[in-house]
């Protein structure tokens, strides 16, 4: 199975997270400006809430896709309030007709001292399992 990883951050905890995917599945964590150019069976895509959605650049990047190169997305990210960016992200992903895996990760970030220290060992080490599960 083929696996992509893109991601998108203002603070650094979901590229740590990305890079984590990345290694567990044998591929390159790469920010959403590079594009999807191969045919993947699954595209990790990294991102989280920002004034409480989805920044317009991952709206923009999922809008991007080509139906025909990603079989499926599977979400994961991380953030300091609010959780999933799931519903988000599905509905950018259902308008270009890409299935969206039902699994998610996600973990506590940390933002202006709230959740010190996350994503900390442990959530990278859930991130790179919840990984290796998706790609079986």
């Amino acid at each position: 199975m083929k696996a992509a990883v893109r991601y998108y951050t203002k603070t650094g905890n979901t590229k740590r997270l990305a890079e984590a995917v990345a290694a567990a599945v044998g591929a390159e964590a790469l920010p959403i400006s590079t594009p999807v150019t191969e045919q993947v069976d699954v595209l990790f895509l990294g991102n989280s809430y920002y004034a409480f959605s989805i920044d317009p650049e991952v709206r923009a990047f999922v809008k991007g896709l080509d139906k025909d190169l990603v079989g499926k997305i599977v979400n994961f990210g991380s953030a300091a309030m609010l959780n999933s960016t799931y519903k988000k992200v599905k509905a950018e992903a259902d308008k270009v007709g890409i299935p969206m895996d039902e699994r998610e990760f996600h973990c506590r970030g940390e933002f202006k001292g709230i959740h010190k220290g996350r994503p900390n060992e442990d959530d990278l080490k859930a991130a790179a399992e919840f990984a290796k599960k998706i790609v079986g």
